[in-house]
């Protein structure tokens, strides 16, 4: 990898374990997942492009991050539960810790090179569940996707475990949760799923960064035209001529 995307430090239990979830979350997760639907096709007027190009296996989520609650809708595009990598830092806050692991959700620490946290990802996929990464990292801003922003970690990821990436792109979540709000607005929201793009293949068994760096490349254009896309569909911005 060029560079590193997430980490976490050892925490005494292996990318196994932090992967594994017990039933009752599955069933919370279900059970949140209806309720959740519920409010946002009433509040945001969800609008869901492509839900038909999910894969039967596993995958790799990949939508633009330009607010808080991208997780949540993006989540909604698929009835199947989704698992996410978070920042550690929500876990100190134990209530919400303790229901973001019953959702499917492990912490990582970003910023640091951490083989234990892409053990991780690469082991809640050999699972046969979808994993949430946010190619860009972090919350972004602006109309566009920069190809300085994206990060290696679901190529090289999808290539591990041998899985498509699902680009995302997310038109109107600015306007329904501004940066420095915390309250949702009811603003429309868009989501526009992309075609899978397969893993980059390896040679000899083995990954080149060179193959890495394009497969993002890929990623990088088929979620920008994503973005574009969704904004259109949001009225965000006006449609072709």
């Amino acid at each position: 990898m060029s560079r590193s995307v997430y980490g976490r430090r050892g925490s005494g239990d292996g990318a196994l374990g932090r992967s594994q979830q017990p039933r009752s979350g599955r069933i919370l997760y279900r059970v949140l997942w209806s309720m959740i639907f519920a409010v946002c096709k009433v509040l945001f007027r969800l609008r869901f492009e492509g839900r038909e190009n999910f894969p039967s296996g596993p995958f790799i989520l990949s939508p633009v991050h330009r607010s808080f609650i991208d997780t949540l809708v993006a989540g909604m595009a698929t009835s199947r539960r989704l698992r996410f990598m978070g920042k550690e830092s929500l876990w100190e806050i134990k209530p919400l810790g303790a229901l973001l692991s019953a959702l499917g959700g492990f912490p990582v620490e970003r910023g640091t090179a951490d083989r234990t946290a892409l053990r991780a990802a690469t082991d809640v996929l050999s699972l046969g569940e979808p994993l949430v990464m946010f190619p860009e990292g972090t919350r972004r801003s602006g109309d566009r996707v920069k190809r300085e922003d994206m990060l290696d970690g679901p190529a090289f990821v999808a290539a591990r475990a041998g899985v498509p990436i699902v680009p995302v792109g997310l038109g109107g979540t600015v306007r329904a949760l501004p940066v420095g709000s915390v309250i949702p607005r009811p603003r429309r929201v868009v989501v526009v799923v992309g075609d899978p793009i397969p893993p980059p293949a390896k040679v000899d068994g083995r990954l080149s960064r060179r193959a890495v760096s394009e497969h993002t490349d890929r990623l990088f254009n088929e979620l920008g035209d994503l973005y574009v896309e969704a904004r259109v569909l949001a009225g965000q911005e006006p449609g072709p001529a």
